[in-house]
């Protein structure tokens, strides 16, 4: 289970050191090859923070919270549960490949996601979503593309450039089969809505994340079973969310109800892969948006159901459940809620960040909660801070003030963790406030 909020005795030192303690990093090739009795390797390392926590704290308004986070700046910084890495480290690596999850490992993330979808032949794999292959890989620029639900259709513009339809394709797993999809290599989740060519449509990158980890000998796609494998050797917990299907289910159906892949065999299999990999329940935390997902795992694999996560899709304040649907949740066995970040702030007469309501009345309800996501919203400060932000956005000044927001989260919400596109500012702040 994810920590409460403690806080920390400030330490000795006042002074802002722009330097990270120094690395001891465990490898995952000198990591013990050998599980321990409950199911985990225990692997003991320092971080790599990184320049960015140190820059967020230097840019805080000043105050006791700025003092307090710089008295930290020297370390030891270790990894914590707090610390949650949404899809890696997909600020700067392309998601939810090997080299986005060790990049969150090494930044101190205790837990990381892998979301889970399947391919033609019902093999599990890690993607956002199982109709992103167009925007997250290399696909359209191989034979591959030609298997895709939509191919790729140019941008049509005007005589004057005025562009009428944007480019589009798409690109399922279930276009491919396992063997195929491990061809392709990951890149940064982006396409260009003007292109005229697949070349132009692969280049759209937004200017605050970077294609220097995406190249052709890197982005290397990961199965949901790799991901188990590799987050035991980097000895971090992990949070495996189950995605609704882009194809009718049950899947590869013929109408005989014989040997259909339905969906709750979909989120047996997903649970089935980490028992089979001798996984502690209390190291998983499975999340789905679908909440018959969540109360089949309560219903069926209660082990790993009591600390299963309902992900919360509201768009605005205006869609976030009220107190009577949030302590129904409780009521049925759900313990663990996790809204967007916006849900859970609001910011009061004086223009201070406080929690919202609904986190008052989740907490009432007695349940716990995660949220996400940080660092996914780019440049703070130019005042366009956009979905995650939506609620608190005339207190967003500045790009420290991601430090105030994880410090309400944490101290007036306590919330269990955060998911983060770059998990260094987390786990700097989690260290600081010795969170586990």
């Amino acid at each position: 289970m994810f920590p409460t909020f403690a806080s920390r005795q400030a330490a000795a030192s006042a002074a802002l050191l722009i330097v990270a303690a120094a690395p001891v990093w465990a490898d995952e090739r000198n990591a013990p090859d050998r599980d321990d009795p409950r199911g985990a390797v225990r692997t003991a390392h320092t971080v790599q923070l990184g320049p960015r926590p140190f820059f967020l704290v230097e840019d805080m308004q000043d105050g006791t919270l700025k003092r307090t986070l710089q008295q930290c700046a020297n370390g030891p910084f270790r990894k914590r549960d707090f610390s949650i890495g949404h899809r890696g480290a997909a600020m700067q690596f392309p998601e939810h490949t090997r080299e986005s999850y060790k990049a969150a490992a090494r930044m101190g993330a205790g837990i990381v996601e892998c979301d889970v979808t399947f391919t033609q032949d019902k093999e599990l794999v890690c993607r956002h979503a199982q109709n992103d292959l167009h925007t997250t890989t290399n696909i359209l620029a191989t034979p591959l593309a030609a298997k895709c639900t939509q191919p790729f259709t140019p941008a049509a513009f005007d005589a004057d450039g005025k562009l009428l339809t944007p480019a589009s394709a798409e690109c399922r797993t279930s276009d491919i089969t396992l063997a195929e999809f491990k061809t392709l290599r990951g890149k940064m989740d982006a396409a260009n809505p003007r292109a005229r060519t697949v070349g132009e449509y692969l280049d759209g990158t937004a200017n605050f994340r970077t294609d220097l980890y995406a190249g052709p000998t890197s982005g290397t796609l990961m199965t949901h079973k790799e991901s188990i494998a590799l987050f035991k050797k980097l000895g971090i917990k992990m949070t495996p969310e189950l995605k609704s299907a882009s194809v009718p289910m049950p899947y590869d159906s013929d109408g005989d109800g014989v040997g259909d892949y339905t969906q709750e065999d979909y989120a047996q299999q997903m649970i089935d892969e980490y028992k089979a990999k001798g996984v502690r329940p209390q190291d998983v935390w499975a999340q789905s948006f679908d909440i018959r997902d969540v109360r089949y795992w309560i219903a069926r694999e209660p082990d790993f159901g009591k600390q299963a996560v309902y992900l919360d899709d509201a768009n605005t304040p205006a869609e976030l459940p009220g107190a009577a649907e949030l302590h129904s949740y409780k009521d049925e066995g759900i313990n663990i809620v996790a809204p967007p970040l916006f849900a859970l702030l609001d910011v009061d007469g004086s223009g201070r960040i406080v929690p919202s309501a609904y986190a008052q009345n989740a907490k009432a309800a007695g349940l716990d909660i995660i949220t996400w996501t940080l660092e996914r919203s780019g440049i703070l400060a130019d005042g366009n801070n956009g979905f995650y932000f939506q609620t608190v956005a005339p207190a967003i000044q500045r790009e420290g003030d991601v430090m105030t927001v994880l410090d309400v989260l944490a101290k007036d919400i306590g919330i269990l963790g955060i998911f983060s596109d770059w998990p260094a500012t987390v786990t700097y702040y989690a260290n600081c406030m010795n969170l586990k």
